[in-house]
């Protein structure tokens, strides 16, 4: 008995450690991220980035390289729009295959293992039945992140970089109206863990509210492969409605699940970002992740 406490103490200080150093490395991360996106255009040094953030240079280039699978300066090569265009033409030649095959290479396999499910009329009509959402924030590689979550999976991801955590939470109070909310960090923590540490261990349910349109849009996403983009228009005809690209933007305005489901690999078809709904540099930063770990083919904890 005496040994059982202490090794399920150890084992609650090593998942604390644990915890606590992903943590120190997301905001490392995320800070490193969002300032070379707003940064690009200057082109900074490897030395610029060691004094604007007092790593040194050795330790800043592999936390850098670890988890984008570049450096530095070859992850700034994939924000441009060079870069854009190619990922757009990649995506109009492979993208009706993957579509139609339902998969597009081990590149999106946490894509693959995301499973839906769609709220029901009845469910938001039985009287006395008020759905709970459980909710938290957490640090992420995309800084901080709003989750919410019921027994039938993920709900609602947002991320809080760029408009700060009340309006996020509006969003989620917006897209979850008439539900029960139950703040629950420890819950969140565990989630977000599970999406970013190691999304291959086993399916990600979520549960979606929206109408049938859009969510045949959100599942559409989810047929787009990793580091390709693809058009509004692109979506629309996929979905048999060549004329309703207007339609297909509002209802990927209006995905719940950032990154999981992937609305940040839809651009315009002159190669702009578009919108995104929770800030340009927060989808510019994604796509940029997104499209050097491809490049550098390195398998990570944080695949994509």
């Amino acid at each position: 008995m005496t040994i059982t406490q202490e090794s399920g103490g150890q084992g609650a200080i090593t998942e604390y450690n644990r915890r606590m150093n992903n943590f120190n490395r997301y905001e490392t991360i995320s800070k490193i991220l969002y300032w070379l996106v707003k940064n690009q255009y200057e082109h900074p040094s490897l030395k610029q980035l060691s004094d604007q953030f007092g790593i040194s240079k050795f330790h800043l280039q592999k936390t850098f390289q670890d988890f984008a699978g570049v450096s530095p300066k070859q992850f700034l090569k994939h924000l441009s729009k060079k870069e854009a265009i190619v990922r757009l033409r990649r995506g109009q030649t492979v993208l009706d295959t993957a579509i139609g095959l339902g998969l597009s290479g081990p590149g999106r396999l946490h894509d693959l293992l995301v499973t839906t499910a769609a709220v029901t009329p009845g469910q938001l009509r039985k009287p006395g039945q008020m759905i709970q959402l459980e909710y938290g924030y957490g640090n992420s590689p995309f800084g901080d992140a709003l989750i919410a979550w019921t027994n039938r999976g993920v709900s609602f991801l947002g991320f809080c970089n760029q408009q700060g955590r009340a309006q996020t939470l509006s969003g989620l109070k917006e897209q979850w109206p008439s539900v029960r909310l139950s703040n629950n960090p420890d819950g969140a923590s565990e989630y977000l863990s599970k999406i970013f540490e190691n999304p291959a261990a086993e399916p990600v349910n979520v549960w979606l509210r929206g109408s049938p349109f859009q969510l045949k849009v959100w599942e559409a996403l989810l047929q787009i492969p990793a580091s390709t983009h693809c058009t509004y228009g692109q979506i629309a005809k996929h979905l048999g409605k060549p004329q309703a690209s207007r339609s297909v933007g509002t209802a990927i305005g209006r995905n719940p699940i950032s990154w999981l489901i992937p609305c940040h690999r839809v651009i315009t078809s002159m190669g702009t970002l578009g919108g995104y709904r929770w800030g340009i540099e927060t989808k510019q930063v994604m796509i940029g992740v997104e499209s050097s770990r491809c490049a550098g083919n390195l398998k990570t904890q944080f695949a994509v």
